[in-house]
């Protein structure tokens, strides 16, 4: 069970209320976030719900069967929305889209790419400056000196920034530079990253893993979102299965039962989700159509000479085209 505690309870009503679960055998969890204070109850006593809901200090009780308690559709009746200033929200009711580079590479390409996404009336910049390799030979960002570099530029546009961050010991010193953190499929089960992003107060688009399950993805979420941090994404991104012809499977099924499942937005990944160009729109507009909340996508001026993931980056020219079928495809969907 999820109970919301009042704001004012004093610490007697606490201790009568966890007294409470306890005397009908419930182990309680205690849970403070940005916008409120909850106790999670874990138990399969049967019980009459309306005992501990009359409580003093109790403002909202509900009955959650799911595993991941916090973060189910089962006991917030309205989507989350997350706001990231300047009048930007992610969540149901909008569409949002999330562009760029899969790596910084330099201070020219950070102006080329913010030209176009200010043009196309994209207002969330993607990219990498820390980048997890198959391969250690491989291109692996500029670290912080390139998220400085890019930050300095996206402000000065009123660009936002997402990027992912790969250890515990990067959020302190990238929490200034970014506006969404990025938690990869390699680390949706880093429970220690989960744990610690879930200390401060900044959205975190969490990927599902490689191979992951619609559950497992829920579960990390509930790692953030009871250390603290109600502001998560998720993201379908396409999982690893016996098929060789495209990078990944991209899982649209996921997407419509995502949003049936948790109350937190759903984004996107076409560009991961098939890793293939001339496929990339196509399964953009899917995603759409089965409910997701906006897509994150890579997009380069010269996909055949960027750094990492050319084969699945759109030119500036067919991201135009693609960000303009995604809107009236939204559209679309909410005539339905």
């Amino acid at each position: 069970m999820i109970i919301q505690l009042d704001s004012h309870i004093s610490a007697p009503q606490l201790s009568a209320l966890e007294e409470a679960l306890n005397k009908i055998e419930y182990k309680t969890n205690r849970v403070t976030t940005q916008y409120a204070d909850y106790i999670i109850g874990v138990g399969n006593k049967p019980f009459d719900i309306r005992s501990i809901g009359i409580l003093p200090g109790v403002r909202d009780i509900h009955r959650v069967s799911d595993a991941y308690k916090l973060v189910s559709k089962k006991w917030r009746v309205e989507d989350t929305r997350i706001s990231l200033g300047d009048g930007l929200e992610i969540g149901t009711g909008s569409f949002s889209i999330m562009a760029g580079p899969c790596s910084i590479e330099s201070a020219a390409q950070v102006e080329e790419t913010i030209a176009h996404l200010k043009a196309a009336g994209v207002r969330i910049m993607r990219g990498g400056v820390y980048k997890p390799r198959s391969s250690p030979y491989a291109f692996r960002g500029l670290g912080m000196e390139g998220l400085k570099l890019w930050h300095e530029k996206a402000r000065e546009a009123g660009i936002k920034i997402i990027t992912e961050v790969m250890m515990v010991e990067q959020i302190e010193p990238m929490l200034e530079y970014v506006d969404i953190f990025q938690v990869g499929a390699r680390n949706s089960q880093n429970f220690n990253l989960l744990d610690a992003l879930g200390q401060v107060d900044r959205p975190v688009l969490l990927k599902r893993g490689i191979s992951g399950t619609i559950e497992e993805l829920l579960q990390a979420a509930e790692y953030i979102f009871s250390n603290g941090n109600e502001r998560i994404m998720l993201c379908e991104r396409g999982i690893r299965s016996y098929e060789g012809a495209y990078r990944n499977t991209m899982d649209i099924n996921a997407i419509a039962m995502l949003k049936a499942k948790t109350h937190l937005p759903v984004i996107a990944d076409p560009s991961h989700g098939i890793g293939l160009r001339q496929f990339v729109d196509k399964i953009a507009l899917a995603s759409v159509m089965a409910g997701a909340d906006g897509v994150i996508m890579e997009v380069h001026g010269q996909p055949e000479k960027a750094f990492s993931d050319g084969q699945q980056t759109l030119s500036y020219q067919e991201a135009n085209r693609l960000y303009s079928r995604l809107r009236q495809a939204f559209e679309l969907r909410e005539q339905f």
